[in-house]
């Protein structure tokens, strides 16, 4: 069968297409200059025996057109076919250490100690020779039978997260490079990295229709290094967190979602890759990484011995001074309590004689309060101070432990100032508060302050006695003039695990923003206080049950309890809370200290932190 469009055959010499006979160019040249048979057509001359004759111009065009052709040919078989180009790159493949030739990936070990290269195609050393001169047989093209993948469910936001930030890595070029080099020249030698490729070995076996496949297909091959300013833009990647702030909560979010599902190797293989985000002395963001993964990884590793280890610290002396110690250095902790002294002086104007009972001695505060009654100069001022010591509570033995040194300090700072001070601790139970037993008399002016006491006496939810709203009640039948309650705006009592999660991210979050304001990373007092709030986050979000000592409440909640215990809510006036921005100053304009629905509310940036309000 001749080739699709041969211009002419000669009658007299054969046309060896298949050979690739060489063309007697001299006698079509003298057939061409013949003169014109009368039967033209289009101007092609018809001869006698039906053949076409064609111009030379037109042979010479047919002529490239062939060359071309048997060109692409012949690099089509010098080229080493691929028959597994279309073959889908398996993730456990790419973690146990055997990955796909068609990636040009081998060699990839579990610990990423290097990467060697794999060529995936390889010219012939043939010489193409002119069409002319050699001319290889056309042969079919065999096609290559692709096998149907199964249909499998979306990756998630955090699995493609991840695998972005391993891409990276992978793609990323460093100054120091194998000899052998690798496919885009990068060597792998982070540790943490390992951690993370065996939390995704594990997830994926877990989960075997995990599609995978086409994210790392996608990660892999969608970006590399095009010239030599991706080793500079690597050495600054190296050196900036490996996950950016939004993806950082997203992929802690997942992981307390997964820890509430039961889900624990999906949980250790996040918390694995967030440890390289970890970074307790960094910015805030980096520090409530830190917190966040301690937080969580304390209900999927081993849980006996380090559950009993963090609630002995959380009920030490050392805890409870490191909590003192954010009270002073915090404004939104601190703002808050000396909002709590303000409604406390408005409810005792013109009183001399004044009994202040407490369920714990915040020392700043007391100090504080002394100094403001000594202010005011009614003479014969007197304070007394009566401590109510719960006997049940774990809190108890920290707190008389300090109690000593506390009352010493704060009877001293009373004489300075002129005023009569008694201190005294009472030990007694809620249902056990009285009037006689607290040593109330007539003519004093009671008021009850609950600084950050009440949300860790156990509720309903705890026990079926409901010890915090026991304590209102009791509380409420001593008739004071004003209750001051502080606490943070949070709900780490009564919500699930993911809703409690995602409510102390963002506050703790806020808090530790809020003291790159005030202090800088490498402050001792900071790093002191940040450990107790480390331990408030690791109790809120790490435990259950009757061990989950910190149950905060939203203030709504704490207006229905009070409520029901028969207290009416005092609304705090606008002279307490200008008294309170006044403290702030000019210089801290980012705390926010707003009023709402006579609540006083101390925050950050819009994030309410702590409130204040006052009851009778």
């Amino acid at each position: 069968m001749d080739p699709a469009g041969a211009p002419w055959r000669y009658p007299h010499t054969r046309y060896d297409y298949e050979g690739g006979a060489v063309m007697q160019v001299a006698a079509v040249r003298q057939q061409s200059q013949q003169p014109w048979s009368d039967g033209m057509v289009g101007g092609t001359a018809v001869t006698g025996g039906g053949v076409l004759k064609r111009s030379l111009g037109e042979l010479e065009r047919w002529q490239q057109r062939r060359q071309v052709a048997v060109q692409q040919a012949l690099y089509l078989r010098s080229v080493r076919q691929r028959t597994d180009v279309l073959r889908p790159m398996d993730i456990g493949a790419v973690v146990d250490g055997a990955a796909s030739p068609a990636y040009g990936i081998s060699g990839l070990s579990s610990g990423f100690g290097g990467i060697s290269p794999q060529p995936s195609s390889t010219l012939s050393s043939r010489t193409v020779m002119p069409a002319i001169q050699q001319q290889a047989p056309l042969q079919p093209r065999q096609c290559q039978m692709v096998p149907r993948v199964p249909a499998v469910r979306p990756a998630t936001e955090s699995e493609l997260i991840l695998l972005q930030e391993l891409e990276k890595r992978l793609l990323g070029d460093d100054d120091e490079t194998d000899a052998a080099g690798s496919v885009c020249g990068s060597v792998i030698t982070s540790s943490d990295w390992g951690d993370t490729i065996q939390g995704l070995n594990s997830t994926a076996a877990s989960s075997p229709s995990l599609p995978l496949q086409s994210v790392v297909n996608t990660a892999l091959l969608s970006r590399s290094p095009t010239n030599s300013s991706s080793s500079t833009a690597s050495s600054s990647a190296s050196s900036s967190p490996p996950f950016s702030v939004a993806s950082s909560r997203l992929i802690l979010s997942d992981a307390a979602a997964a820890i509430a599902d039961g889900n624990h190797t999906t949980a250790s293989s996040h918390l694995s890759a967030l440890k390289l985000a970890a970074n307790p002395c960094g910015d805030a963001e980096h520090r409530l990484v830190a917190m966040m993964v301690a937080a969580l990884s304390s209900r999927v590793g081993p849980r006996a011995s380090g559950s009993s280890q963090h609630l002995a610290d959380l009920w030490s002396g050392e805890h409870r001074a490191r909590f003192q110690l954010l009270q002073d250095i915090s404004p939104c902790f601190g703002l808050a309590l000396h909002g709590a002294n303000l409604a406390i002086l408005d409810a005792v104007t013109g009183h001399r004689a004044i009994h202040l009972i407490d369920f714990d001695v915040s020392g700043a505060q007391h100090v504080a309060l002394i100094q403001a009654l000594a202010n005011r100069g009614v003479p014969s001022t007197s304070l007394k101070v009566t401590v109510v010591a719960d006997p049940t509570s774990p809190f108890t033995p920290s707190m008389m432990q300090a109690l000593a040194a506390t009352s010493e300090r704060l009877k001293k700072l009373a004489r300075q100032a002129g005023i009569n001070y008694q201190f005294r601790a009472v030990r007694c139970r809620a249902p056990e508060i009285e009037a006689s037993k607290l040593g109330c008399e007539p003519g004093e002016a009671l008021v009850v302050n609950l600084a950050f006491t009440l949300s860790r006496v156990p509720d309903e939810s705890v026990s079926p006695t409901n010890p915090r709203d026991e304590l209102l009640r009791r509380v409420r039948a001593l008739g004071p003039l004003v209750v001051t309650l502080v606490e943070q705006e949070l709900n780490t009592n009564t919500a699930p695990l993911a809703a409690r999660f995602s409510d102390a991210c963002a506050h703790y979050g806020a808090v530790l923003d809020s003291l790159d304001a005030t202090h800088g990373r490498d402050s001792a007092e900071r790093a002191r206080a940040e450990a107790a709030l480390a331990n408030k986050v690791t109790n809120a979000v790490g435990q259950e049950g009757p061990e989950r000592m910190e149950r905060c409440e939203v203030f709504g909640k704490w207006r229905a309890r009070f409520g029901m215990a028969g207290f009416r809510p005092v609304a705090i006036g606008d002279d307490v809370a200008g008294g309170v921005r006044a403290r702030l100053g000019p210089a801290m304009l980012r705390f926010d200290v707003k009023l709402d629905c006579g609540r006083l509310g101390v925050g950050w940036m819009g994030r309410v932190v702590t409130v204040v309000s006052a009851w009778r």
